[in-house]
């Protein structure tokens, strides 16, 4: 017996600059708003991937997974405008890739 069973995984990749940041405390308090409420909210997982080592700018890597493309999409959507939500402005670049 085989079920038709699919996994759907959303990897999305922010890059961010965060003009008002002047130390790498406050960048961290600004991840963890972002990771505690965006994680919390939608279900994610959400990690600094790149430029830890700078105040100003950071790669967030974030995770979902789904067995309906579609809800993926429509988390991806919500995901996307919480986190400019929270640094209005602050993402600069982004990828969104389905697997």
């Amino acid at each position: 017996m085989t079920r038709d069973v699919r996994t759907n995984i959303c990897v999305i990749e922010l890059e961010c600059f965060l003009p008002d940041v002047h130390s790498l405390k406050e960048k961290r308090m600004i991840l963890r708003k972002i990771k505690d409420r965006v994680g919390r909210k939608f279900n994610v997982s959400i990690a600094e991937v790149g430029y830890q080592d700078l105040w100003q700018r950071s790669v967030i890597g974030i995770a979902a997974v789904n067995g309906d493309r579609r809800l993926l999409e429509q988390v991806k959507d919500k995901v996307l405008n919480e986190i400019e939500q929270i640094i209005p402005g602050g993402v600069t670049h982004f990828t969104v890739d389905f697997l």
